[in-house]
C-alpha cells in the first residue's frame, strides 16, 4: 500500500508581466486525480443551479477564474453561444480539462481560450461581460483576494457582472470531518473525506483520499489546503473599491453578484 501526503503552499495572484510565464508549483497534484470522480457530478448540477442564468444573458464573453477540471467553463459554452475564457494556472486540474475539451465537437473548442495562468499574467482587457469566481476565493489570502479585483475589472466590459462563491464568514469553532460518497471503477472503490479546522486566521482542509480493491486498501494519499474567511459585507467593501456595486440576488445566499460600474 503506498501513501502520499502533500500540504500545499499558499496561494499567488501573480502581478501582470511581459514575455513567457514559468510552470507554477502544482497545489493540486493529488487531489486532481479524485476530484472528477468524488465530486464532479454534484458540483455539475451546483454550477448549472448557481451561474446557468447569468451565463445565458451573456453577450459579449465570459470568463471562468479558476477554471479547475472545468464545470463552469463547459456549462458556459453550452449554455451560451460567446467566447469563453478559462483560467486555470495548476497544470494536473488544467490537464483534466484539456481532456474534457478535446472530446468536445470542434464547433465548440473554437469558442474557448485556455489560459495556463494566473489572471493577471493572461493580460485580458474587455473580454467578457460576464465573470464567475467559483470554488476558489476561499483560498486566496486576503492581500491576493484584493489583488484580484482590479484584474476582474479589467477582463470585464463597462457594466458586466461578476458572480463569486464566498468563502466561509468565521472560521469554524471546532473541527469538522465529511465523507465524500464513495465511487467504483470497474474492480476499485474510490473514497475520500474532508476535514476542516481552524489555525491561527486560516482554515486548515485536509482531504484524505483512498482507493480499495477486493482485498483492501490499495492506496491512500492526502493534500492540504488553506482557506481564508471574509463576511459577504467584506467582500463587498473591497469590490466597492474597484467600481462593483452589488446586484439583487441571487437566491443562493453562497453567492454574490455584482456589476461593473
Amino acid at each position: 500500500m503506498k501513501r502520499a501526503s502533500v500540504d500545499t503552499a499558499d496561494t499567488d495572484v501573480s502581478p501582470p508581466s511581459v514575455g513567457p510565464v514559468a510552470e507554477p508549483q502544482d497545489t493540486y497534484a493529488v487531489s486532481a486525480e479524485f476530484y472528477d470522480i468524488l465530486q464532479g457530478e454534484a458540483d455539475t448540477a451546483r454550477v448549472r443551479y448557481l451561474y446557468r442564468d447569468a451565463v445565458r444573458k451573456a453577450r459579449v464573453g465570459v470568463l471562468d477564474v479558476g477554471a479547475g477540471t472545468g464545470r463552469v467553463t463547459l456549462m458556459s459554452l453550452v449554455e451560451s453561444p460567446v467566447p469563453v475564457h478559462a483560467v486555470e494556472p495548476a497544470l494536473s486540474m488544467r490537464s483534466a480539462l484539456m481532456t474534457r475539451l478535446a472530446a468536445l465537437p470542434i464547433g465548440l473548442r473554437r469558442r474557448v481560450t485556455v489560459h495556463p495562468h494566473s489572471l493577471g499574467d493572461a493580460g485580458l482587457r474587455g473580454v467578457a461581460d460576464v465573470a464567475v469566481c467559483h470554488n476558489m476565493l476561499a483560498c486566496l489570502p486576503p492581500c491576493a483576494r484584493r489583488e484580484l479585483w482590479p484584474m476582474i475589472a479589467a477582463a470585464l466590459t463597462p457594466g458586466g457582472s461578476l458572480l463569486v462563491q464566498l468563502p466561509p464568514a468565521r472560521l469554524p469553532h471546532r473541527a469538522t470531518c465529511r465523507t465524500l460518497r464513495p465511487q467504483t471503477v470497474g474492480q476499485h472503490q474510490y473514497g475520500g473525506r474532508v476535514i476542516m479546522s481552524a489555525e491561527t486566521d486560516r482554515i486548515r482542509t485536509r482531504f484524505d483520499y483512498w482507493v480499495r480493491g477486493a482485498n483492501g486498501v490499495l492506496r491512500e494519499c492526502d493534500e492540504t489546503f488553506w482557506m481564508w474567511p471574509a463576511s459577504r459585507g467584506e467582500v463587498i467593501e473591497d469590490l466597492a473599491e474597484y467600481g462593483f456595486v452589488p446586484l439583487p440576488g441571487p437566491a443562493d445566499p453562497a453567492i454574490l453578484a455584482v456589476r461593473r460600474g
